[in-house]
């Protein structure tokens, strides 16, 4: 893998550059789209490529026990998912990411030698599900499987031998997430047992990333909460990680934000690290929190939120968000000047209202392949728009502008 930095910002921080890949460039700023299962749901690969996307994350931990499968095929860019949606089967053939799982045996419960749940974080203690919580031992992450409530276990090890045999062109490091709710003296516990994890993940990964016939690359992930000693000291721990004289390829910046910390903390992190090295920020897709993390040094971008979102009838357009149910009769697009197929080809608010509240399936699906094409594409035309304006000299401006227009207008 390659990184070319193109143009930077005056605070030397954001830029934009070229990810090259086995399976293609990312050009970026870039939003990565999310195929958990190996596919995006209700979004075929013809429309994703129309639609602009470059690149799909998929997910480690619930493609593990199809990663046997996925290897045979020669790795996800050939891999034919079977689909569930009325779509057809075809493998994304661009660039590629997968997650380590760490972050969905967390949110099953987390804590050393203690079963918490993640609900604390919103104030609230777990008593009905305990059967699905997750316990973490310095080896890694034992958790009942929330599907088949069988009993599970992922750690470094591990999360590298799936992610390999599932063969994106990017993974991740197996890495303990700490909530909002933790304390900063057991975030220095988890971020010390993180790093740990990061150095097996790493001398795991040296095994096995050439086992499919090209090249795959591993990030560190960074942790640290809220605590600018521990982000900086992370930041300066993974990138400086040696073993048998190999580094990560990138780094991924991870954690819970409190979003008014979010900027800070990515400029904490991305201080430290190599400047040469591509950035990734997991689980992010707002407007201002992908303007923020370009401004603050990070590269690519995913998010579950714009298909999610879609389907729950909350659409995106450049003068705030929408919410359908408010649009029974409405004759305009859903969003003048936007340029996906779905404005294009002039279905209205009020028609997308109707098919998503039809009772007939196949309207439904059809909703939700239309939505989530528009806002999919609202999010990946941002990522393009900010590249250009980094590029052309004018991030500031354009940032102030598009912020001022967005959240006038938002609900």
């Amino acid at each position: 893998m390659e990184f070319k930095i193109e143009k930077q910002l005056p605070n030397g921080l954001g830029r934009a550059g070229i990810i090259t890949t086995a399976h293609g460039q990312i050009r970026t700023p870039a939003f990565m789209t999310v195929g958990t299962n190996g596919y995006v749901r209700f979004v075929s690969v013809e429309d994703l490529h129309n639609l602009g996307a470059q690149a799909m994350l998929s997910n480690g931990f619930h493609l593990r026990r199809q990663s046997n499968i996925i290897a045979s095929a020669g790795g996800l860019a050939s891999w034919h998912p079977p689909r569930v949606d009325d779509i057809p089967s075809s493998a994304w053939d661009g660039p590629t990411l997968t997650d380590s799982g760490g972050f969905q045996v967390m949110s099953l419960g987390s804590g050393l030698g203690k079963i918490v749940s993640m609900e604390r974080e919103r104030g609230v203690t777990n008593t009905a599900h305990k059967e699905r919580l997750a316990q973490v031992t310095e080896d890694g992450v034992n958790f009942l499987d929330p599907f088949d409530h069988q009993p599970d276990f992922i750690g470094p090890e591990e999360s590298m031998q799936i992610q390999c045999r599932i063969g994106a062109d990017i993974h991740m490091a197996f890495d303990e997430l700490t909530s909002l709710a933790d304390t900063y003296d057991y975030n220095v516990e988890a971020l010390a047992r993180t790093e740990r994890w990061a150095e097996r993940s790493l001398k795991e990964h040296l095994k096995l990333r050439d086992q499919l016939g090209y090249r795959q690359n591993l990030y560190g992930v960074l942790q640290g909460g809220r605590w600018e000693d521990l982000r900086r000291a992370t930041a300066r721990t993974l990138g400086s990680m040696r073993v048998d004289g190999a580094e990560f390829d990138g780094f991924g910046l991870g954690g819970a934000f409190l979003k008014e910390d979010l900027g800070e903390i990515l400029r904490w992190c991305n201080e430290e690290l190599p400047a040469q090295k591509p950035r990734h920020l997991l689980g992010l897709s707002h407007p201002d929190d992908i303007l923020i993390g370009a401004e603050m040094g990070a590269d690519t971008f995913d998010c579950v939120a714009p298909t999610r979102e879609a389907r729950h009838g909350k659409i995106y357009t450049r003068d705030g968000n929408i919410n359908l149910r408010k649009f029974a009769n409405a004759g305009e697009v859903l969003d003048p000047g936007c340029d996906c197929c779905t404005c294009q080809a002039g279905w209205t608010r009020g028609s997308l209202r109707s098919l998503w509240r039809s009772g007939d399936t196949a309207k439904k699906r059809k909703y939700y392949n239309l939505a989530s094409i528009h806002n999919l594409r609202f999010i990946v035309r941002l990522t393009e728009e900010i590249r250009s304006a980094i590029m052309n000299g004018n991030f500031y401006e354009y940032k102030a502008s598009f912020l001022a227009r967005y959240y006038h207008g938002q609900d």
